[in-house]
């Protein structure tokens, strides 16, 4: 009697999300107003397992808010460089109790890592890449494990490398996702507004976009509102995210 035949086993290497599926989504979601859109992906769990990423800086809340309505219960990730504004690491406090975020995570690079490779804690002065590599881009890299989808707070007016930005994207095999990607400033003061949404602290003194402290400036007068990020550098990113104007489409960007 033959024997049966031998099962093989085979590594799956399909990528979770093709650009059939992008296109989809961006079809599907077309006009569709943002809470609505947010409501369908993750009660229908059109992007698998979702969590938010949030800098918790001048234009959080309103994302925050949105998702927290939907479900509070959507993990939130913050990439606590060790590089942050006192007033940023207490306003992600405010946010994350007034909101009930209940699956809040601190994200921390690697202590060993950072002994190593910048143990002055100057690497940010000479090499701003390496030093978002090593406090932001490997950490998320570790807590995104699980996920096959990010939803983002960025949004097409905040640099000209944005202007193309859609709400749906692929991010290698995974999903990223900009519900607020055709919002604009005003929508978003109606918003905070509306809601009755505090301000991070630091806008007032004309911060318009937050990131680790010595790596961001006060924007000037007529600037993109990213003008104050990595002054001086050729550097618009820190690496989680990369450019979607037409010119720098599909480049990485640390």
């Amino acid at each position: 009697m033959a024997e049966p035949a031998r099962q093989i086993d085979r590594i799956d290497v399909t990528p979770r999300f093709a650009d059939a599926d992008v296109v989809r989504l961006n079809t599907r979601f077309l006009g569709v107003p943002t809470l609505e859109m947010l409501r369908a992906v993750l009660a229908e769990k059109l992007a698998g397992e979702t969590a938010i990423v949030s800098s918790f800086g001048a234009e959080s809340a309103a994302l925050l808010h949105l998702v927290a309505s939907v479900d509070r219960s959507v993990p939130v990730l913050f990439l606590d460089t060790g590089k942050h504004f006192p007033e940023t690491l207490a306003y992600r406090d405010l946010l994350v109790e007034r909101l009930g975020l209940s699956d809040f995570r601190n994200l921390r690079p690697d202590p060993q890592l950072l002994a190593k490779r910048d143990g002055t804690e100057l690497r940010w002065s000479y090499d701003p890449d390496g030093c978002c590599e090593i406090r932001k881009v490997l950490p998320l890299e570790a807590g995104l494990a699980g996920f096959d989808a990010t939803i983002t707070g960025r949004k097409a007016f905040q640099a000209s490398t944005r202007a193309a930005l859609p709400r749906f994207e692929r991010d290698g095999d995974r999903l990223k996702i900009n519900p607020l990607a055709d919002w604009t400033k005003d929508d978003l003061a109606t918003y905070f507004a509306a809601h009755d949404l505090p301000v991070h602290p630091l806008v007032a003194q004309g911060y318009l976009s937050i990131g680790c402290a010595p790596c961001t400036s006060v924007v000037k007068p007529g600037e993109d509102p990213r003008a104050g990020r990595w002054r001086g550098w050729d550097k618009t990113e820190c690496g989680i995210h990369t450019p979607t104007g037409d010119d720098d489409a599909n480049q990485p960007v640390f």
